[in-house]
């Protein structure tokens, strides 16, 4: 066994069993054992006490738009993974759009991991691209480690990664459905969308009309049929529409494999607050109503949602139309990567949830939705990844002081709950009070077993 080299030690630690008083030993990066508070330490272990600070584990965020190679002036690695660092998220999944190339072959995924080795603050891990033509290239893309394949039923914002038509989303389904692959949709129906009024201008309304969420629920409705005939599993990205939740609730009672995730944007949020001309709010599907928020809300807690991520979608504020405020114009897309844990908490501990809850939606509930075994939770065997948070504190977020390549985000100006304090990457501490280390983080691969 590994000698222990380390012992973290807090009166709130959240384990799967609740938070308590404890001491966590790490060795050779994994967590050994965690103890009662205050345990005689190994000779020659060095000890970090946190005292009323909560150690939680490091978040595990698979919803991450970095856009590197080939749109680096967007996002990239290097700085991507910086804010993850400095906001408590220890693992990241990186979209297969934005980039240029794609992740949609073997040899594209060999690019970006060849530019993302040297640059990850993080560990970072790859998802594919379903795109029409490539069905042939979802085995050798899984067999090579990709965490499954995201695909968009409507125009992507980006044409070098067109959607799948009916058919074709079908035969992707079908393929995946073959090695147990794992499909991640973008789910609005691009017949409803396109029927959709569509005024430009400056109008979070008029925006909000063109994204409806019968676009959403159809979307997902047909999703559920097509997994019930091919067998495949399906995850719905970004769920905005609360109504689509008893459609996937139904559907698991009824033994289809699908599971869903939502944003920070959509649960802290709210169309009744977005001012008009305010693009930085802009993102699809959108920022809904409070009484949609609530019913999110009711979803988590009910577990038809099965993980909170941030969709980190950022761009060059350009992209952002601030000149005109032109909703329709404007590229759609939040900046959230570093803010998610206070912007969820801040919201949490409002409706009377617990940091335990976070824990469950931000840190487990993505890593069992990638696979990620070795991840997402504080207990022996796992990776000893952590975030250090003061939740009692606050903090007015200043664009400036995030680590995003661009200083842009709805969060400007808003007062948050949890400050973190560190985070740590198997057992070295990789962010402290927002400085973050020079890059030791991994890339990861699909694990083809618990």
């Amino acid at each position: 066994m590994p000698e222990v080299e380390l012992v973290l030690r807090s009166r709130r630690v959240i384990t799967p069993d609740g938070t308590r008083a404890a001491d966590v030993t790490v060795a050779d990066g994994r967590i050994a054992a965690v103890l009662p508070y205050d345990t005689m330490p190994p000779a020659g272990a060095r000890v970090e006490d946190f005292g009323d600070d909560v150690l939680l584990p490091g978040l595990v965020d698979t919803h991450v738009h970095v856009n590197d190679p080939g749109r680096t002036e967007w996002e990239g690695f290097a700085s991507a993974t910086r804010a993850a660092a400095a906001g408590g998220v220890t693992t990241l999944v990186d979209m297969p759009l934005n980039s240029i190339p794609p992740t949609t072959s073997v040899g594209h995924l060999d690019v970006k991991r060849g530019v993302a080795r040297a640059k990850a603050h993080v560990d970072v891990g790859f998802w594919g691209g379903a795109v029409p033509g490539n069905v042939k290239e979802l085995r050798p893309l899984h067999d090579a480690g990709v965490f499954g394949f995201k695909c968009f039923l409507l125009h992507s914002g980006v044409d070098e990664f067109p959607p799948l038509g009916p058919d074709e989303l079908e035969r992707a389904m079908a393929e995946l459905a073959s090695f147990d692959g794992l499909l991640i949709v973008h789910a609005e129906d691009p017949h409803l969308i396109d029927g959709a009024p569509r005024q430009p201008g400056p109008r979070y309304a008029d925006f909000l009309a063109s994204r409806p969420r019968d676009a959403e629920n159809t979307a997902i409705d047909g999703l559920i049929r097509l997994a019930r005939r091919t067998g495949a599993r399906v995850h719905v990205l970004h769920l905005s529409s609360a109504d689509a939740l008893p459609l996937i609730a139904g559907a698991r009672r009824d033994g289809v494999r699908i599971t869903a995730e939502t944003c920070p944007h959509f649960l802290t949020l709210t169309a009744e607050e977005v001012p008009d001309g305010a693009t930085e709010f802009k993102c699809c599907p959108p920022i809904r109503e409070a009484a949609n928020q609530d019913a999110l809300w009711q979803g988590l807690a009910d577990g038809s949602i099965d993980a909170i991520v941030s969709d980190h979608s950022p761009c060059t504020p350009d992209l952002k139309r601030f000149d005109t405020g032109d909703f329709a114009e404007a590229w759609g897309g939040i900046s959230s990567l570093q803010l998610g844990l206070p912007a969820i908490w801040t919201a949490a501990r409002q409706r009377g949830r617990s940091l335990e809850d976070v824990v469950r939606w931000m840190c487990t509930g993505p890593a069992r939705l990638a696979g990620l075994h070795h991840k997402g939770a504080v207990e022996p065997g796992r990776d000893a990844d952590f975030a250090v948070l003061a939740p009692d504190e606050t903090f007015t977020v200043d664009p400036a002081d995030l680590h995003h390549r661009n200083p842009v985000t709805a969060y400007a100006g808003r007062t948050l709950h949890g400050v973190v304090r560190s985070s740590w990457l198997r057992g070295r501490r990789i962010a402290d009070h927002g400085t973050v280390t020079e890059p030791t983080g991994r890339l990861l691969e699909r694990q083809r077993s618990a």
